[in-house]
């Protein structure tokens, strides 16, 4: 993340579905007051939605607390996101299953979807690994 921005947010979840909800109104609130497009808090909330529902539905071995920290920042040219997690290592881009858009919905297989949607939805949608941690990179242009 870029260390002159002043447009920003930091937010530490526990790795429980409950928390997108209050991860939501956080987004809502950060479009709000840098006054920034409306559709923007839209489409972040539904990556981090798919993202951050996988991560806490199949990432972790162990029932135990977890950390799930959001980053957001923004300029003038776009709005960027950064979510980090020590759940095993996952790239979502290269390793989801291409979803199946041509067979009628009740017989498509489960996954897949919804990374495809992120990956639609952001303009830059990257993955890394770092030491023992996740970090996907998404970004939004403002205009």
């Amino acid at each position: 993340m870029d260390d002159t921005v002043t447009n920003r947010l930091d937010l530490v979840l526990r790795n429980e579905l409950s928390e997108l909800e209050r991860l939501a109104a956080a987004v809502d609130e950060f479009i709000e007051r840098y006054d920034l497009p409306p559709g923007l808090g839209f489409k972040f909330n539904l990556c981090f939605d798919e993202l951050i529902t996988n991560t806490v539905s199949y990432g972790y071995g162990d029932s135990g607390p977890h950390e799930i920290r959001v980053r957001l920042e923004s300029d003038a040219v776009e709005m960027r996101a950064e979510v980090e997690d020590d759940a095993a290592a996952f790239d979502p881009f290269d390793e989801a299953p291409p979803p199946d858009l041509t067979s009628a919905v009740e017989d498509r297989r489960v996954g897949g979807l919804g990374v495809f949607l992120v990956k639609k939805t952001m303009d830059r949608a990257i993955y890394r690994r770092e030491g023992d941690r996740n970090l996907v990179l998404l970004a939004k242009a403002l205009a």
